[in-house]
């Protein structure tokens, strides 16, 4: 057992673990990683690896709010019951427009888009419009500020923002919230809603991805892929507890700064590598 790869799929999985969960785009993250710190793996399993380690990231999702998304909890009345599965109801909504593009497209994408000037552009593009956004919400009132007041065509919107990040660089998470807030839905609730939608996107896309590559393992493989995702998951746990609890007191500003940083930095780097 190689226990340098296994150093690296620790540090993979705390990369995955933050920056699926901030809107700083976990791929423009992961796109550097791979070239600073690779693991000795064939690019197959490079390319399911990095979309599969995110369910350990989703599973810290489904324990955290599993109350709050838990249709059959004998704590919920019949109406609290009722609004559960509206919400399920939205989120699958949401989830339509990535849903049938990823299908799609998702491997067009990542063969056409996946590399470090896409990123770094998606990165800054993004960076910028989440302080213009910050700026302009400033003098604004949000309509959106719980579940409730959100509407199945609210969800179909802030479900085609989802598409966006089919390019990568984006950040699922980013052009979800961008979309939210965009509408008027509030810091927390596009927040908890882009966590929600994650769940049956992601879910979608680690199983085609394990499809597509196979059950043929080596034991290494198996061990680098589990000690990625439960890393992801202990480290999910804190990130998704500490975004909430950013948002209440501060805005996205600097998420804003943060990517249009890291946009130059992957741009310079790739330049003079």
């Amino acid at each position: 057992m190689n226990i340098v790869e296994l150093l690296k799929a620790i540090v993979f999985g705390i990369v995955e673990g933050i920056t699926e969960w901030l809107p700083i785009s976990s791929t423009g993250h992961m796109i550097l990683l791979e070239d600073l710190l690779p693991l000795k793996v064939s690019a197959e399993f490079m390319e399911m690896f990095r979309v599969v380690i995110q369910l350990g990231a989703i599973l810290a999702v489904c324990i955290l709010f599993f109350h709050k998304l838990n249709p059959f909890s004998s704590r919920k009345n019949n109406r609290q019951k009722r609004q559960t599965w509206r919400l399920w109801g939205k989120v699958l909504v949401g989830c339509i427009p990535a849903g049938v593009l990823g299908v799609l497209f998702n491997d067009w994408f990542d063969a056409h888009f996946y590399n470090s000037h896409v990123v770094a552009a998606t990165l800054i593009i993004y960076g910028v419009l989440f302080i213009l956004l910050e700026r302009r919400n400033r003098k604004r009132y949000f309509t959106v500020e719980k579940f409730s007041q959100l509407t199945y065509q609210d969800a179909l919107i802030i479900g085609a923002f989802q598409v966006l990040s089919l390019v990568p660089g984006t950040s699922r998470s980013g052009a979800t919230i961008l979309g939210a807030m965009l509408i008027g839905v509030s810091r927390p609730i596009a927040a908890e809603y882009s966590f929600f939608m994650s769940i049956p996107v992601m879910f979608g896309a680690s199983f085609l991805k394990l499809i597509k590559f196979g059950f043929h393992y080596t034991g290494m493989e198996v061990v680098v892929l589990l000690v990625g995702m439960i890393t992801a998951f202990l480290v999910s746990v804190f990130a998704i507890r500490f975004l909430m609890s950013y948002i209440r007191k501060k805005d996205f500003t600097a998420f804003g700064i943060y990517r249009i940083i890291l946009g130059i930095l992957v741009l310079l780097y790739f330049m003079i590598k």
